[in-house]
């Protein structure tokens, strides 16, 4: 049975580094659990002198804090005695800024005649037809180009899932928008 030790070189370097994997599985397994950083950020003064004098330091760089859980009322006594002294504004509420005041003026105003509501235009057709292709014995077939997308159509054709094309010109192509029922014509460009 091979195993692939017919090339020491190769076993040698994968034994030394499932040995290096090993060890630093290891190492993250035994190590404690909060990083050295979080716990210099919530030592007190009292643990960082201890951790400077040499005291309650063990490792490199890391301050040890005694794990008593017994609830220190100083310092809850401290935060007890705090007065909030704000502006008198409630937070709570919403405030408008006071007026301003402007002189008045007497100001007649004649309502404008209102006109029914026209409905909005219908988008214009975004394809630019830059070609068509015209072989003998088969329909005339056209070049769209919407941005990127380039689409070839016959007449009757759906392109893009919305425009019909109706009528195909040597110069022009009439194209249908089928969601908005909007004809128009598109002039051939150049380039």
């Amino acid at each position: 049975m091979k195993i692939g030790s017919e090339d020491k070189k190769k076993l040698l370097a994968m034994v030394g580094l499932f040995a290096i994997a090993v060890l630093l599985v290891l190492r993250a397994l035994l190590s404690p659990g909060t990083p050295a950083t979080t716990v210099a950020a919530s030592a007190t003064p009292n643990a960082t002198n201890q951790s400077e004098a040499g005291g309650g330091s063990r490792g490199r760089g890391k301050v040890s804090l005694p794990l008593d859980p017994t609830l220190r009322t100083d310092l809850l006594k401290n935060s007890e005695e705090a007065l909030y002294k704000g502006s008198g504004r409630n937070i709570f509420e919403e405030q408008a800024a006071p007026p301003i005041e402007q002189p008045k003026r007497a100001v007649v105003i004649t309502p404008a005649p209102q006109l029914p509501a026209q409905p909005p235009p219908p988008p214009p057709i975004p394809l630019k037809f830059y070609g068509f292709a015209n072989k003998p014995g088969q329909a005339k077939a056209i070049f769209l180009a919407n941005g990127d997308d380039i689409f070839i159509g016959h007449e009757g054709e759906i392109v893009n899932r919305r425009y019909k094309i109706l009528r195909i010109h040597a110069t022009q192509v009439e194209i249908e928008d089928v969601l908005n029922n909007n004809r128009q014509t598109i002039p051939l460009t150049q380039g």
